[in-house]
């Protein structure tokens, strides 16, 4: 039976089929759909750790049991994940681990382009990249086979064409496979200094073995067609330059880790110009560039962004591929992202702007913060970032300076990284102000759940953390709860705890305005005769609002009924309707 398929959910379908009993992940886009997928399957445990590296290390656990084991993330969360990650390469698995994660060139979603190649090679561990969404599933299954083979854990890259688009796939049964039997091992699965030194020996033994399967295996194969231009490629690359070059040869890398220089070199003999295109850093023309084979790759093309079929065909052909040119009668405003109407995030950044006050960011939806008109959020780098960098501003500038500096960060955010910064700020004595945005569920990728919502990743209630407590048990003694689309009591809140000369916590709640659960009820208008046009509430950014005319106006099809402007508008103009 053919199903047409996400990649994401083709990984998913090989997860399922090649036996695999335990899944653990934390979402991020362009990964997300795979764990998603597989939560619908209870033959799979499956969960939403708290971070990466949490899920890398319960994997780990299940895969030193003898079961076969399953994490996805994005290239970033690699980078939370890489402590076990670079151990367990030493200590080797029991039954099969695979480790997908999907690289995002491009950026459409992340906050650099990272190239996760580079991982497979410093942590010595196998790397397989699929084209599309048929290979997903068939690259997955066959890791759990290499990796138990191998004793070695398979890592599959991905990225966003291939994640998040959709091809034909052969669905096949499930095999149960039985837990492999636990034998207690501390030379292999201890990494104490001692036993460390013997598995690296192991690990390079290892490696050897498997520059050998990459020569060997079927995944990297050469087609013969035109011998005056041959391409090495892999992923969705191929893809693009079957399109663009469709008479060229390929020599196509289905293992990207390690290489087969043998097989580079035979392939590289038989043409006359040979290429490599490849999205992001130049990971294979090195190797091959290595090998002493002449070849052409970043000359050409970009280190940044995503490839093309048009690209390709014009930087190495000349031709122009034609594009449909899609003309529309009247031009299109520009539509830069922004907070969805009825986000609760809004009246927050309403408040920190009116303050003026100095805004550590962190990742989350809530970081479109920082554009205008709400231009709010000073600095963002990574998840969980905000808590320490408030801190660090601090420290090098003094003590009156937190009195205008905040630190905000989402509640499933705060739980992947940002609780260790709070007993930072504790500890070393910090007056930090840090604002948990808790809207009740993971926003960003998708409305997954986390620790303090309350419900598993199959929707089964569970514990839910009290972001109350937790601050409590910290060490905060001043925390605040405070509904951010009151204005008024938000900045009233904000303007003490900022002044106060201590740590203190405000957790701004009200619900993402997208969950099935929140129902806002009527729509709003202005009453012109009461509108002085002072355009105060075109300063929260809903895009609702808008300037025509000459008046304020109210854009129904957009409005969701939420009310923040009504706290907004100080002259009684915005009125509810139709409740």
């Amino acid at each position: 039976m053919k199903e047409i398929m996400l990649g994401n959910e083709g990984v998913a379908r090989g997860v399922f089929e090649a036996g695999a009993t335990v899944v653990a992940s934390y979402p991020g886009t362009p990964s997300t759909e795979i764990t998603e997928t597989i939560a619908k399957h209870n033959e799979i445990y499956s969960e939403w750790a708290p971070n990466e590296k949490v899920a890398m290390e319960v994997v780990i656990g299940a895969s030193i049991a003898g079961a076969r084991s399953f994490t996805a993330m994005k290239h970033v969360g690699l980078n939370v994940c890489a402590d076990p990650l670079f151990t367990v390469s030493y200590t080797g698995i029991n039954g099969g681990l695979v480790i997908a994660v999907a690289d995002d060139p491009g950026m459409h979603s992340s906050q650099n382009e990272q190239d996760s190649r580079h991982y497979a090679m410093s942590a010595k561990i196998p790397m397989l990249e699929p084209s599309d969404s048929q290979e997903a599933k068939d690259f997955t299954k066959l890791a759990y086979e290499l990796s138990e083979k191998y004793d070695v854990p398979f890592m599959l890259r991905l990225h966003t064409r291939v994640s998040h688009s959709r091809s034909l796939v052969d669905v096949g049964e499930r095999t149960e496979v039985p837990l492999k039997e636990y034998k207690k091992d501390i030379n292999k699965y201890v990494m104490m200094p001692g036993m460390a030194r013997k598995r690296h020996v192991v690990v390079e033994e290892r490696q050897a073995a498997l520059q050998e399967l990459a020569e060997q295996t079927e995944l990297n194969y050469i087609e013969m067609n035109d011998t005056k231009i041959g391409i090495i490629c892999s992923g969705i690359c191929y893809q693009y330059a079957k399109e663009a070059l469709p008479n060229a040869s390929f020599l196509k890398l289905g293992m990207i880790y390690p290489l087969p220089a043998k097989k580079i070199a035979e392939f590289a003999k038989k043409v006359d110009k040979l290429y490599v295109i490849e999205e992001l850093d130049p990971f294979i023309e090195t190797f091959v560039k290595a090998q002493g084979i002449e070849v052409t790759g970043k000359d050409l093309f970009s280190v940044m962004g995503e490839y093309s079929v048009e690209m390709i065909a014009k930087a190495i052909s000349g031709t122009n591929i034609e594009t449909l040119d899609v003309k529309f009668e009247e031009e299109l405003p520009p539509r830069p992202p922004v907070l969805c109407p009825g986000c609760p995030h809004r009246g927050l950044f309403y408040v920190l702007k009116k303050l003026k006050l100095t805004v550590t960011g962190d990742i989350g939806c809530y970081t479109l913060g920082a554009l205008s008109p709400l231009d709010s959020i000073d600095a963002c780098v990574c998840m969980g970032a905000s808590i320490g960098m408030s801190l660090g501003m601090e420290k090098a500038r003094g003590k009156d300076y937190a009195r205008k500096l905040v630190a905000v960060i989402g509640d499933s955010t705060f739980i992947h990284s940002g609780i260790t910064g709070l007993i930072d700020v504790v500890y070393n004595k910090g007056t930090s102000t840090v604002i948990i945005l808790d809207n009740s569920i993971t926003g960003m990728t998708g409305h997954q759940h986390n620790p303090s919502t309350g419900f598993t990743i199959k929707n089964e209630p569970t514990k839910q953390v009290d972001l109350v407590q937790l601050c409590k048990a910290i060490g905060v003694e001043r925390v605040r709860v405070v509904d951010p689309f009151d204005v008024v009591e938000t900045e009233k809140v904000i303007k003490e705890e900022v002044a106060a000369d201590e740590p203190s916590v405000i957790i701004a709640q009200r619900p993402c305005a997208l969950l099935k659960s929140v129902r806002y009820t009527g729509k709003v208008t202005v009453n012109q005769d009461k509108c002085t046009k002072c355009k105060m509430c075109m300063r929260i950014g809903c895009p609702a609002i808008a300037w025509k005319d000459g008046k304020i106006m109210i854009d129904h099809t957009q409005c969701n009924g939420c009310g923040l402007c009504l706290n907004v508008c100080k002259f009684g103009a915005m009125e509810k309707v139709g409740e």
